[in-house]
């Protein structure tokens, strides 16, 4: 090797090489989904027959199609969806090697700072755009209410068909799926880990169940006297600004004026915090609400809902 070739010139051109072909490898597993008018979005072959994509990119739910990395269009079915995690999942019979599923990485070694590639498809063409992990941390709830195993937030370029897209490292394996639908124009990685947990429900029964209590409420500050009086923790409570006529919390006896100060023990002090504790697993069971009603402590127990599914049109 040259000089010229081993000094910085170099190592760029063997960088650039590496990561063009890391986005070779990984665009076999993404592919084009025309389900909405205009630009198509992006997929990821998860599983042999089975594509994952962003739910809020499908818009309508029959005559569904997707390109695969060589050119093919074959049709597609929606399996599936959990808006929750902005989630869905498509059914496809391709030929044999023409959509493998993506090779997996490591998610738990993401870090912030480094180099990651999300690659798209939002067309017959693979796109790709380079940046870093700007931020990791635990677990977290989306604005429904699905939960995130990790959160992973990404310093990329955010183009058209993005969402759905595959997230890889530097060798081109698979951490994750991109969209810009959890967070205001910011671009997110679902982890794999989330991934596998809402494709196998989706694949068993089509939609992931979510809990609902049938109420809705907004913050309230607590006067101080009264917190004293009865020895609340939280500064801040829930009044129930709305009942839903015979949904569970109606059922229950729960009241317009109610203020929710604790769900099963643990205080509550935003709506966010009620979305946190309707998760599939308590669908069908009681919730002990902690409740002020004209002043006085009060506990009700509500048996949670499953929310009503909706189709889209």
């Amino acid at each position: 090797m040259s000089p010229a070739a081993a000094g910085p010139a170099g190592i760029l051109t063997a960088l650039s090489d590496d990561l063009a072909a890391a986005v070779e490898y990984a665009g076999r597993s993404v592919v084009a989904i025309h389900a909405r008018r205009r630009i198509p979005s992006s997929g990821v072959c998860w599983r042999p027959g089975a594509i994952v994509a962003a739910s809020h990119t499908i818009a309508r739910e029959e005559d569904i199609s997707v390109t695969l990395a060589g050119g093919a269009t074959i049709a597609a079915t929606l399996a599936g969806r959990d808006e929750s995690t902005d989630l869905a999942l498509l059914r496809v019979d391709a030929p044999s090697g023409a959509l493998p599923p993506a090779e997996r990485g490591d998610p738990a070694s993401l870090r912030v700072g480094h180099l990651v590639l999300a690659v798209g498809r939002p067309g017959e063409s693979v796109t790709a755009s380079l940046g870093v992990v700007s931020a990791v941390g635990g677990e977290w709830r989306t604005w429904h209410g699905g939960r995130i195993d990790r959160f992973v937030r990404l310093d990329v370029g955010i183009y058209d068909g993005f969402s759905g897209g595959a997230l890889v490292e530097a060798g081109g394996r698979l951490l994750g799926v991109t969209t810009s639908g959890l967070a205001r124009a910011t671009a997110i990685a679902i982890p794999a880990a989330t991934v596998d947990r809402v494709a196998d429900q989706l694949l068993s029964g089509g939609g992931m169940a979510r809990g609902y209590l049938g109420l809705a409420s907004q913050p309230v500050r607590l006067p101080e006297a009264l917190r004293g009086s009865l020895e609340l923790g939280p500064e801040i409570g829930l009044v129930v600004v709305n009942v839903e006529p015979g949904g569970p919390a109606d059922r229950a006896g729960v009241l317009l004026g109610d203020i929710i100060v604790g769900l099963d023990g643990t205080p509550v002090g935003d709506p966010a915090d009620v979305l946190a504790a309707l998760g599939p697993e308590r669908v069908r069971r009681p919730l002990e609400l902690r409740v002020l009603r004209a002043g006085r402590p009060a506990t009700v127990t509500i048996t949670v809902g499953e929310r009503p599914r909706t189709r889209r049109r």
